[in-house]
């Protein structure tokens, strides 16, 4: 039920995957509120958290909303996995209540992937927004849980993990950050290899496989890198539509559209909730059809693969 464009878009895509017939889907939302759902199965509810509404009231008050439903049928084992394109706080909110937080994780923790076109899998960027501040201890979780997810899900065999900071020198950064390099340069700490800092013109200069920073911090740079992306694929769509330059258009765009595609966030298939005991995809608040065909593929991928378990086991499996 939530997203910018739901129910619509979110149906459309769920109906997709389904009729595909590998993956099977359960819708949650209001009876007689989705539009058509086709043959697909509704776990029904009374209530929705909207996109306004303050995460943790909206989770302990609306006990039936969609969310709220959703992460009881991953925790009661009816689903292997959630996806939402809701309210981003509500979704980690119920995922964190309803399933709870897997042994020894102090703090979950969302996992972006930031494409490089200099390899072939995405950068994991963690946290996104989840925790707006974090202690050297949280950040260490978030480097074994970021290479854990990299591993998992792209294939990684020793991912390569830096702080982001403002500045390459150990010496830079905040306290918090300069005690975490401290602590990563012992080593030891996982099947990762640290690679020190990185700066935030870094992110396409396959310096790192995963990159590890606070909430607050970790958010404003997605922000910029896609109203970056926005204002330069606009340009160019721009200078290409002059009549004079019509010609080189025809030539250039066949080589600039896979590219577009590569960054386009649709392609993605939305963040991972890292450190909850059970699979949370959440996906953008603009999601089309298209996105939730890739949050929900990846969504199953990653629960198929065993990445709760790969998490569990990077936390609570080193020193």
């Amino acid at each position: 039920m939530g997203g910018d464009k739901a129910p619509g878009e979110i149906v459309t895509g769920a109906r997709q995957v389904a009729d595909a017939g590998t993956i099977k889907v359960l819708l949650v939302g209001l009876p007689g509120g989705m539009g058509d759902t086709g043959d697909l199965p509704l776990l029904e509810c009374s209530e929705v958290i909207g996109m306004d509404d303050d995460p943790g009231q909206g989770v302990r008050r609306k006990k039936d909303s969609s969310l709220v439903r959703a992460a009881e049928a991953v925790r009661d084992g009816q689903a292997m996995a959630m996806v939402s394109a809701g309210n981003t706080g509500a979704t980690m909110a119920s995922a964190l209540l309803r399933m709870g937080r897997l042994p020894g994780v102090i703090r979950p923790a969302i996992a972006t992937p930031i494409p490089d076109l200099k390899k072939s899998y995405p950068t994991v960027m963690l946290d996104a927004g989840a925790n707006a501040e974090a202690t050297s201890a949280m950040l260490l979780q978030f480097a074994q849980m970021g290479a854990a997810y990299s591993t998992e899900r792209y294939g990684v065999a020793r991912p390569r993990v830096a702080l982001l900071s403002i500045g390459e020198e150990k010496s830079k950064g905040t306290p918090v950050i300069k005690e975490t390099h401290a602590v990563l340069a012992e080593g030891g700490h996982g099947e990762f290899d640290f690679v020190g800092n990185v700066e935030g013109r870094d992110f396409f200069e396959d310096q790192a496989d995963v990159i590890v920073t606070d909430g607050f911090t970790g958010n404003v740079a997605l922000k910029t890198l896609e109203g970056t992306l926005r204002f330069l694929l606009g340009t160019l769509t721009g200078i290409f539509s002059l009549p004079e330059v019509a010609d080189a258009a025809g030539v250039l765009l066949p080589h600039l559209l896979p590219l577009a595609a590569t960054l386009d966030p649709e392609n993605t298939g939305g963040a991972m909730l890292l450190g909850v005991d059970g699979v949370c995809v959440i996906s953008h608040g603009s999601s089309s059809s298209v996105a939730m065909v890739n949050a929900i593929t990846v969504a199953h991928d990653v629960a198929v693969g065993g990445l709760v378990d790969a998490v569990a086991a990077s936390v609570t499996g080193s020193g």
